[in-house]
């Protein structure tokens, strides 16, 4: 079995070891637009010696926005700010990804340190919100969205592509479809979401339309030598957690069949009902069997901050790839951290030479 800094490699991109650091919500951007918080924070990480860095969930649509101080990629002057991002990323040695997503029936939320809620009405920085059906979610999110039309779905997928093309036009070289946590595709998955009586709902056949059409569209601009990759939720820890993981695997083997490249195994969040199981790596066994039964390489997050865990997750073969979120931004250098208590030799030199040159002296 490999270990946690053995390279990883797919399609045409290697990554120097199996850490990657995914999308982390910074709600920093003015009009969809990344700044100085973003070029820093992004190369920060990216030094510290992760394998891939994957910017933040960033809407493919203004009304695509989780908040109105999330990121965007739906036109070229955001993409031109994402250039120097994509690159610095590079420079320091981690391959770029991003994430594209649509939040639909959640967005136009207040940032989380703010409320976390849905914008009041009246407030000018709100907007309305579409979705697969006039369903809201609840809890803290009670605004309720807008039932798509045909067309808007349409629109929508479209501007998946839009953004994926201007994605790789700002250089980045891995991209995630952000399929996951009750945003717009897991919204067409999830019966909690989705009751339409159309060619999109009803069955699971229909419910998982809108998200093969979106990869299947995606994979038709997005090169064949780079990594195409979704994050998806699995399960919703909601009492009937076999039949949505049957379903869901089915739906894997069919992006994989679609193109897919590597899933990263995630829950759905559909409901605020749901009774999740916090716990370390919790999300192991079931990423595990994800990858088992649909032949396509997983990564996965939720508690896998500690070594010990990460290098478990790959050594058992529960994970291709180990995502490490809050511990990056606690320690940008947790690959440092990680090398050291594992043994690795050497282990400042997961690092850049300015800093492990000192290190590794003194």
């Amino acid at each position: 079995m490999p270990t946690l800094f053995e390279p990883f490699k797919l399609k045409d991109v290697h990554l120097r070891n199996r850490i990657a650091v995914p999308p982390m919500c910074q709600y920093m951007a003015e009009d969809g637009m990344p700044n100085d918080w973003h070029g820093v924070h992004y190369a920060s990480i990216a030094r510290g010696g992760a394998g891939l860095v994957i910017v933040e969930a960033t809407g493919v649509s203004p009304e695509g926005r989780i908040t109105p101080h999330c990121t965007g990629l739906w036109n070229d002057a955001q993409r031109d700010a994402f250039v120097p991002i994509a690159a610095s990323i590079k420079a320091a040695g981690a391959v770029p990804g991003i994430q594209l997503g649509h939040a639909g029936r959640k967005a136009s939320a207040n940032r989380p340190w703010e409320g976390d809620d849905h914008l009041a009405e009246g407030d000018p920085r709100g907007w309305q919100t579409i979705a697969p059906s006039a369903l809201a979610f609840g809890a803290n999110l009670p605004k309720v969205p807008r039932e798509m039309s045909l067309e808007e779905i349409t629109r929508v997928r479209e501007d998946f592509v839009a953004a994926a093309r201007r994605a790789l036009e700002a250089g980045f070289e891995w991209l995630e479809l952000h399929f996951a946590h009750g945003y717009l595709g897991q919204s067409f998955f999830s019966p909690h979401s989705n009751q339409r009586t159309d060619a999109y709902g009803g069955s699971r056949e229909n419910r998982s339309r809108f998200l093969l059409e979106t990869l299947a569209a995606v994979r038709e601009v997005w090169p064949e030598h780079l990594p195409l990759t979704a994050r998806f939720g699995v399960i919703e820890f909601d009492g009937d957690d076999e039949r949505t993981m049957t379903e869901s695997i089915e739906l894997v083997r069919e992006f994989k069949a679609g193109g897919l490249d590597l899933l990263s195994v995630s829950i759905g969040f559909s409901t605020p009902e749901a009774n999740i199981p916090w716990g370390p790596g919790f999300m192991g066994p079931i990423a595990q069997r994800v990858g088992r039964e649909s032949g396509l390489p997983v990564a996965s997050a939720w508690g896998f901050g500690t070594p010990e865990l990460s290098q478990k997750a790959i050594t058992s073969g529960e994970l291709d790839l180990v995502m490490v979120a809050r511990a990056h931004l606690a320690d940008p250098h947790w690959p440092y951290a990680a090398a050291k208590a594992l043994g690795i030799e050497r282990p400042s030199w997961t690092l850049p030479a300015p800093y492990a040159h000192w290190l590794e002296r003194y």
